[in-house]
C-alpha cells in the first residue's frame, strides 16, 4: 500500500526554515553566552490592508531577524526614530512586484516551490555575525546628511551573501509601533487643521516659494532604497533625453482597479535639481493617494450631514451614459452613507466636511464610487499657505485649459520674442532641435490669473504631430516657462508612444468612447489626423506681446511680502465666479518631520480635469457654457453646438 502526503500549505517552507534558523541562532547564542535573537518570517503573509493572515509564530514587531525568501533582514536598528519589524515588512511588501502583491493581498492560491530557503551553515553564521556585530555597536555608524539619526535595516542576501544597509522610516500605519488609541487619534486631529490662513512673509514681493528645493532635509536613501523605501526602489536617470534632465522613480499603489505603477519625476534643466523635484513630487503622490494619519473620518450621508458638508454634485458627476454602462461607478446618492474628511473653507472661514473620494485619489469604497478624482490641486509647500496656494494655481490651470478646449475658444497667441527670460528662448530651441515649434497661448478666460497653454508642433506631421501643456503663475512670463518646460518633458517620446499603437490610437480617433486612460490623450493627438481638431491653436486669431496681453493683469497683481495677500486674492476671485474654497490637509507625519505641507485644494464649480472619454465631467458643468459669456468672450452662454466635443489633449 502506498501512503500519498498531501502538499504542504505555501507557509510551510518559509516558516519550517525560520524555526530552523531560529534554533541553529540559539545555540551559538548559548556557546556565545549571549540572548538569542527572535526570528520572524516575512513575505508570505499580508501585513497591509484587510486581508491579514493569522497571527505567525513570532510576530515581526517582535522579531530581530526576519527571514524572507530571498534574504535576511536584521533590524531595525540603531537611530533616534521609533520603528519595528511590522514598519519594515509593511515597507517591504509595497516593494514588491505586481505579482506578488496581487497574490498576498487578493488572496490569489499559492503553491511552494520547493524547500527553500536553504540555510547552510556558512550562512548561519554570516547572520550571527551580523547579528552580534548590531548588538554590541560594531555597526553603529551614522549615515550623513538628513538619514543620520533613522532607524536602519540590514540585508543579507542568501544567494550572494551581499551586505546592504539602508535607513528605514517609521510606517504612520502600523499597528504596533503607532497603534490607534484615541490619543494618538486625537493627536492626529489636532494636526489636520488646514486653517485658517496665516500670515507667511515672503522673500521678495515676486517670490512665493519660502525656499528651494534642495532646503528641505529629505532622507532620500530612506525615501528609495530596494528593501524598506518609502516611494520605490530607487530612482533612474534618462542621460539620453534631449530636451531635459530627466530623473523619476515609481511604487505599486493599490488603487479602484487594482495596483498602479505610479512614477514620480521631476524634469529640470539639471539632473541634481530635478532628482530633488522627484522626491517632493513623490512625496506629494505618497501623500494624496491615502491617508496616512489617524485623523478620524466621518461616515454619514449628504443628506444627513446638510451644511456641514461640500455636496459632491457641485465638483460635478458623470452623464447618465456613464453610470449605466461603467461597471466601476454607480450614481451619486445623497441618502447613501459615504466617508468623509474634514477640510477648511476659505470662503466661509468654517470647517467642512468632503467626500474622501474626492481628496485621497486611489482609495475609496464601494458606497463612495461615483466619481474617479486625480491629483487635480494637490500641491506641497513649506507652510499650509503656500501649499493652498500652488494647489489654486493648478486648479485655476486646468479649469482654464479645459474652458479653451471644450468652449472651443480663439486664444491669443504670445509672441515668444517678446518674452525676455533666457530660457524661455534656451526651451523653444531646443523643441526645434527635436523638430518641433512650439507655441503659447493666454488661456485666460473670466479670470485675471496667467494660465498659459503650450504647444509643440511637429513640422513634418509624423507621429507625435501635437503635444500640449499648460502652466499658471502670477508672473507670465514664469507661467510660459512651465508650459514649455512640460511640452519638452513629452515630445522626445511622443513619437515612440504613437508608433508603438498606431492601430488602437487611429481606433480612438474613429470612436472617442476607446479614449479610455489617461495616456490615451495626449497620444491620440500625436496623430497627424487630429490636426483638424485644433485648428484654432493652429490659426489663432492674433499675435500679441506678453507685456501687452497681461497689462491688465500686472497692474492688480498684488506685490506685498506676504503670501497670505495672495491667498486671499485667489479666494476671493473664486468666490466672485460663485466657487468656493476648500483645503484639505493631506500631510503626512513623513512629510511634517521634513517641513513639508501636503493639500488638496477644491474649488466646488471650477471644471475639473478628468480622463477616459466616458468620464469626463467638465462638458455637463454650467461653468463651462457660462464663463465665457461672463468673460465678454461671447455674446451669449454656449450652446450644445459651439462646443468642441473632443477629448481634450492634456497630457
Amino acid at each position: 500500500m502506498t501512503t500519498v502526503t498531501a502538499p504542504a500549505p505555501a507557509a510551510a517552507p518559509l516558516e519550517a526554515a525560520r524555526a530552523a534558523l531560529q534554533d541553529r541562532l540559539a545555540v551559538r547564542a548559548a556557546a556565545a553566552g549571549a540572548p538569542a535573537p527572535a526570528v520572524s518570517r516575512v513575505g508570505d503573509t499580508n501585513v497591509l490592508g484587510e486581508r491579514t493572515a493569522p497571527a505567525a509564530p513570532v510576530p515581526p514587531h517582535t522579531a530581530e531577524i526576519h527571514l524572507t525568501a530571498q534574504a535576511v533582514l536584521l533590524g531595525p536598528w540603531g537611530g533616534a526614530g521609533r520603528a519595528c519589524g511590522t514598519c519594515l515588512a509593511m515597507r517591504r511588501q509595497r516593494l514588491r512586484t505586481r505579482t506578488e502583491r496581487d497574490a498576498l493581498e487578493t488572496g490569489t492560491e499559492t503553491t511552494a516551490a520547493g524547500r527553500w530557503p536553504a540555510l547552510p551553515d556558512h550562512l548561519v553564521d554570516a547572520v550571527w555575525s551580523l547579528h552580534r556585530l548590531i548588538a554590541i555597536g560594531g555597526a553603529r555608524h551614522e549615515p550623513p546628511g538628513p538619514d543620520a539619526g533613522l532607524p536602519r535595516v540590514t540585508e543579507l542576501d542568501l544567494e550572494t551573501l551581499q551586505v546592504r544597509t539602508f535607513p528605514l522610516l517609521p510606517d504612520p500605519m502600523c499597528p504596533h509601533c503607532r497603534p490607534a488609541t484615541g490619543e494618538a487619534v486625537a493627536e492626529a486631529a489636532a494636526q489636520r487643521t488646514a486653517g485658517p490662513m496665516t500670515s507667511r512673509p515672503k522673500s521678495a514681493p515676486g517670490h512665493y516659494r519660502s525656499g528651494r528645493p534642495g532646503d528641505f532635509p529629505l532622507p532620500v536613501k530612506g525615501l528609495a532604497n530596494p528593501v524598506c523605501g518609502v516611494l520605490g526602489g530607487g530612482t533612474w536617470t534618462d542621460v539620453t533625453s534631449p530636451t531635459t534632465a530627466p530623473v523619476a522613480g515609481s511604487v505599486f499603489m493599490r488603487g479602484y482597479a487594482g495596483l498602479t505603477d505610479v512614477t514620480w519625476s521631476g524634469q529640470a534643466n539639471s539632473y541634481a535639481r530635478s532628482r530633488e523635484l522627484a522626491f517632493l513630487e513623490g512625496l506629494e503622490r505618497y501623500a494624496g493617494t491615502h491617508r496616512r494619519h489617524r485623523a478620524p473620518v466621518v461616515t454619514a450621508s449628504c443628506d444627513e450631514l446638510g451644511d456641514r458638508a461640500l455636496d459632491p454634485r457641485a465638483c460635478g458627476l458623470y452623464p447618465p451614459r456613464t453610470y449605466a454602462e461603467d461597471p466601476m461607478v454607480e450614481p451619486f446618492d445623497p441618502a447613501r452613507p459615504i466617508p468623509w474628511v474634514t477640510g477648511w473653507s476659505l470662503r466661509d472661514e468654517r470647517p467642512v466636511l468632503v467626500p474622501a473620494r474626492l481628496v485621497y485619489y486611489s482609495a475609496g469604497t464601494r458606497e463612495d464610487n461615483f466619481v474617479f478624482e486625480c491629483s487635480n490641486g494637490c500641491a506641497t509647500g513649506a507652510s499650509l499657505e503656500e501649499a493652498v496656494f500652488f494647489g489654486l494655481l493648478e486648479l485655476l490651470e486646468r479649469d482654464a485649459f479645459l474652458l479653451g478646449w471644450y468652449g472651443n475658444l480663439p486664444l491669443p497667441e504670445i509672441d515668444l520674442d517678446s518674452v525676455g527670460g533666457a530660457r524661455v528662448r534656451a526651451m523653444a530651441a531646443r523643441a526645434e532641435l527635436q523638430g518641433y515649434d512650439v507655441h503659447v497661448f493666454d488661456n485666460r478666460v473670466d479670470l485675471p490669473v496667467p494660465v498659459v497653454t503650450g504647444l509643440a508642433v511637429r513640422r513634418d506631421e509624423g507621429p507625435g504631430t501635437l503635444a500640449f501643456a499648460a502652466g499658471a503663475s502670477f508672473d507670465p512670463e514664469t507661467a510660459v516657462e512651465s508650459a514649455l518646460s512640460e511640452i519638452l518633458t513629452y515630445i522626445p517620446h511622443l513619437p515612440r508612444q504613437v508608433a508603438e499603437r498606431p492601430a488602437e490610437l487611429t481606433a480612438m480617433a474613429a470612436d472617442f468612447d476607446k479614449v479610455v486612460r489617461l495616456p490615451d490623450h495626449a497620444a491620440l493627438f500625436g496623430l497627424p489626423v487630429m490636426r483638424e481638431h485644433a485648428r484654432g491653436y493652429l490659426a489663432p486669431p492674433r499675435v500679441a506681446p506678453l507685456g501687452e496681453l497681461f497689462a491688465d493683469w500686472e497692474a492688480r497683481r498684488p506685490r506685498t511680502t506676504d503670501l497670505l495677500d495672495d491667498v486671499t486674492l485667489l479666494r476671493d476671485l473664486l468666490a466672485d465666479a460663485d466657487c468656493d474654497v476648500v483645503a484639505v490637509d493631506q500631510t503626512t507625519p513623513e512629510q511634517r518631520g521634513m517641513g513639508l505641507r501636503t493639500v488638496a485644494t477644491l474649488a466646488p464649480g471650477l471644471l475639473p480635469i478628468d480622463f477616459g472619454w466616458l468620464r469626463q465631467r467638465a462638458p455637463h458643468l454650467p461653468r463651462l457654457r457660462t464663463a465665457p459669456y461672463r468673460a465678454g468672450l461671447v455674446p451669449a452662454p454656449l450652446r450644445e453646438e459651439d462646443l468642441r466635443l473632443v477629448p481634450h489633449p492634456f497630457p
